[in-house]
């Protein structure tokens, strides 16, 4: 049995939510709450498998309440159901542990379906914010890139040595590091830039125009 805990400051949100969850077989409503700093409370108490939580309410917001939450022990699965749909609300939610992120608009049957799949370890989120989200954390990976390449020369430095075809001993004498941090900086941007080996690494800085 699914032990599910509402979080919505809005009575007919939680009214519709309350009948949806009596009928299921598979769940039980252990309790609901209409700002954060209650729900915290007393999910310390009822110990929920589920928080459905809107992002939303006045006091500690839904934000403030994932990252409460993850304190608890056992951790509940915390699905989201918000009528905002911007990139920064659906990211920040999942970075303070949202393991769902719908629309309040969406089905009953597709939101009992994310409950469940939560439960389960699962990761679910609005059809709809799938390009909006792939879109933004492109944007997010571009402007981090940016941001690391300019606030260190030396990674541009070791980038065009390696397109010019200087070893590790000489770029670290190059630039007064030693072989053994080049090496670490060197897997540092193969990693930042998602690529296999070196030789991938300059192709990309190549065709991204560094070198």
């Amino acid at each position: 049995m699914i032990r599910v805990f509402i979080v919505d400051d809005h009575p007919i949100v939680r009214e519709g939510l309350r009948s949806l969850i009596s009928h299921q077989p598979d769940m039980i409503l252990v309790g609901e709450a209409n700002d954060g700093d209650k729900a915290i409370s007393l999910a310390t108490t009822l110990n929920p498998d589920v928080l459905v939580i809107d992002l939303r309410m006045p006091g500690l917001d839904g934000l403030g309440i994932l990252r409460k939450i993850q304190t608890l022990t056992p951790v509940p699965s915390c699905l989201v159901l918000s009528n905002y749909n911007e990139p920064n609300y659906v990211i920040a939610a999942i970075e303070a542990g949202a393991r769902g992120f719908l629309l309040k608009h969406s089905a009953y049957t597709t939101i009992l379906d994310a409950i469940r799949a939560i439960t389960r370890g699962e990761y679910v989120i609005s059809p709809n914010l799938v390009g909006v989200l792939f879109t933004n954390v492109a944007e997010f990976q571009r402007e981090r890139l940016r941001q690391v390449l300019a606030n260190d020369e030396s990674a541009l430095h070791i980038l065009k040595a390696l397109a010019d075809g200087a070893t590790t001993i000489e770029i670290g004498a190059m630039l007064h590091m030693s072989e053994v941090t080049v090496k670490r900086r060197i897997q540092e941007l193969i990693k930042l830039l998602g690529v296999r080996n070196r030789t991938q690494l300059v192709a990309e800085a190549v065709r991204r125009g560094w070198v």
